[in-house]
């Protein structure tokens, strides 16, 4: 039985055509969603601005008026640190912080997939969201206590990744029931430049307390996410038919569909280069017309068989071990280089994601115009490894230098995982061979996010082991990820060139 949100029913009635009033609600749930997720990352970045202020050398990262504690401590250069990340292996500690809950989360995506195909969204958003709140919170409460146990955060981590992994599955399945086969590149890019407008915010929060009670730079965020939770609650519609508005338009009719699906299977390949016959007949009219009418969760299994999804599930493991990477050491790697206070570094960490949202809406404009998702991705990752080099060596020169290098990284490693994240997995979530299951977007979206997740906790761990011995090693290390990256996408990238110029035609 559908229930209409509680919020929703005490608004006045949207009036006119329900043409008009569903184009309103397709506005409000883009505009909505958008915040939502932004709230996430938000929620997600003061980490690796405190890490700033958790351990440091305190005899030059304190103001001038601290000037007589220095010298009261002789030689000893980590008194103002956090216990316990006042040892040498603070950026172990630091690093395991970042494993636990990109761990957690990873695991939590392919499970969030799954529950957010067979419960109410709306429900499950609101509940993650809150939650998400409750333990970003409970992390800047360590302060206040004055906790100085690892396995408190470490817990505190772990709880928060597996709430956090029940945004993106809902988000995008909010999306793609209300916007249907028409989410592409483009809108897709600039949609999801949410998840850098959140990175920005979180740092600009997190930086205006960092230097004096960090504890705030969790609570604040904390407190807006469970707030936005609660609106979803009250206002968030997660499918057109809870309020009467016109279900998305897959196509012209079920016949045309499977009369185009058959045409496509003699004329063409897909992109692993089996038939899409493999997974449906087309001489099965009836099997098709049930497909469609009766829509069902798939299996991780069917899923894991849709062409591309390996390929680019494993390409975005790399992309986002390299964005996460900057995610959570960018603001301390500026800190160390450069030697700014750590709010400033924070400051100059959001331009990487400046970057980002202009990367993400290329990547998405030239993909529709091209029609080659894997060819633009490859091309900015080849691209994004000098970049990369060039940053290291030429970014803490001065400040122009690091402003920017940091949006040129930005641009050029965001653009493919804002890509993959969005427009590809709507690609892949809307593929022929599951005639527009919009219940299969989860599934396919956890599995492509979740394992990307897998690379997101691998890299600031591999970061925090890394960075003792320099952080030239660090950016090797990025570099090679990057290189992997393309790597996994070139078979893609070829069948995308030939298909192209050599018929005319792009892959979709």
């Amino acid at each position: 039985m559908t229930v209409i949100p509680i919020g929703i029913r005490l608004l006045p009635s949207l009036g006119g055509p329900n043409s008009v009033r569903t184009v309103r609600y397709k506005i409000f749930i883009l505009i909505f969603t958008f915040l939502c997720y932004t709230s996430y990352h938000l929620s997600r970045k003061p980490i690796s601005v405190v890490k700033s202020v958790l351990n440091r050398n305190c005899s030059v990262s304190l103001d001038h008026e601290d000037v007589f504690n220095i010298s009261s401590h002789g030689n000893n250069t980590k008194w103002c640190d956090w216990k316990p990340f006042d040892k040498d292996n603070a950026n172990s500690l630091l690093g395991s912080l970042d494993l636990a809950y990109l761990f957690a989360y990873a695991v939590g995506m392919f499970l969030s997939g799954h529950i957010a195909e067979r419960m109410n969204l709306r429900i499950f958003l609101s509940m993650g969201m809150i939650g998400s709140g409750i333990m970003t919170a409970m992390f800047g409460m360590g302060y206040f206590w004055n906790i100085h146990t690892i396995a408190f955060y470490i817990g505190v981590q772990v709880i928060g990744g597996l709430l956090q992994s029940s945004g993106w599955p809902s988000v995008v399945t909010c999306v793609g029931n209300w916007y249907g086969k028409g989410k592409r590149g483009l809108i897709m890019g600039i949609w999801n430049s949410h998840t850098s407008v959140g990175n920005i915010l979180g740092s600009l929060i997190a930086g205006i307390f960092v230097n004096t009670v960090w504890g705030w730079s969790f609570i604040v965020p904390g407190i807006i996410i469970a707030s936005l939770g609660v609106l979803v609650f009250l206002f968030m519609v997660p499918t057109p038919d809870e309020v009467g508005c016109d279900l998305p338009d897959q196509s012209t009719s079920t016949s045309t569909k499977i009369q185009h699906y058959a045409e496509d299977v003699s004329e063409k390949s897909d992109l692993n280069g089996e038939s899409y016959m493999e997974y449906g007949s087309t001489n099965s009219q009836t099997s098709l017309v049930s497909l469609d009418k009766k829509e069902k969760p798939i299996s991780l299994f069917r899923a894991l068989r849709i062409p591309g999804v390996i390929e680019f599930s494993l390409c975005l493991f790399f992309a986002k071990l390299v964005s996460y990477t900057f995610l959570y050491w960018l603001p301390k790697y500026i800190h160390v280089k450069a030697n700014y206070d750590p709010e400033k570094a924070a400051d100059i960490s959001t331009l990487f994601d400046v970057g980002g949202i202009f990367g993400g809406i290329m990547a998405g404009l030239v993909s529709d115009f091209t029609g080659m998702r894997a060819a633009t991705c490859v091309i900015m990752l080849v691209i994004s490894a000098p970049v990369l080099y060039i940053y290291n060596l030429y970014g803490s020169i001065s400040l122009a230098h690091s402003i920017g290098l940091s949006m040129l990284c930005g641009f050029f490693v965001n653009g493919p995982y804002a890509l993959i994240t969005t427009a590809v997995s709507a690609d892949l979530g809307t593929h022929k061979v599951l005639q527009g299951n919009a219940k299969a977007l989860s599934t396919v979206t956890a599995i492509i996010d979740g394992t990307g997740s897998i690379g997101a906790a691998v890299g600031p761990l591999l970061a925090g082991v890394i960075e003792s011995s320099g952080w030239n090693n660090v950016f090797y290390m990025l570099i090679a990820s990057d290189v992997m990256a393309l790597l996994l996408l070139l078979r893609l990238f070829y069948k995308e060139m030939v298909v192209h110029f050599g018929r005319g035609t792009a892959v979709s």
